[in-house]
């Protein structure tokens, strides 16, 4: 055993390499894509509509936002909803999280739906979801016999609600 002080900073893992992030000229005007605050784990994406879209009570929108990324190999970016706007107007990201792959470099679009009874009008430039960028794994597959567990395939509430 070495009689070195331990590194804290030595079992880090490597900083994820930049992304490249194109704005289209759609959204050139829009605030770029950051987080609010310094403690925010998403960046805030924009809704870059050219005139504001009105979200009908239990219908979707694929809303633009006018952003393409170039996502480094190994990592991924997810859609989220934002609570704010699924607690006060009850609107959120549809296929929760939406995976962006690190191939794609099409437009970002966030697939909004409407969940109440009232219609929300989405405004240029308004917050509509979150970016988060997380690591991804692709371990060996292996066809086999699974282990046992107690729980086995019980889900879906099978441990009851108290």
């Amino acid at each position: 055993m070495s009689d070195a002080p331990e590194n804290p900073r030595a079992a880090a893992p490597p900083a994820m390499p930049a992304v490249g992030v194109e704005v289209l000229p759609h959204a050139a005007d829009l605030p770029p894509l950051q987080p609010m605050t310094a403690g925010a784990s998403g960046y805030d994406l924009r809704a870059a509509v050219d005139a504001p879209l009105c979200l009908e009570p239990g219908r979707l929108a694929l809303v633009p936002t006018g952003l393409r990324l170039e996502i480094p190999s190994g990592y991924e970016a997810q859609v989220r909803p934002r609570s704010g706007l699924a607690a006060n107007h009850h609107v959120g990201v549809l296929n929760s999280p939406g995976t962006i792959d690190s191939d794609y470099r099409g437009e970002l679009k966030v697939l909004l739906f409407n969940f109440g009874s009232a219609a929300f009008h989405i405004a240029r430039g308004e917050r509509i979801a979150q970016l988060v960028f997380a690591r991804v794994e692709h371990p060996p597959l292996e066809i086999r016999h699974l282990s046992r567990t107690d729980r086995a395939g019980g889900g879906f509430g099978h441990t009851g609600s108290r």
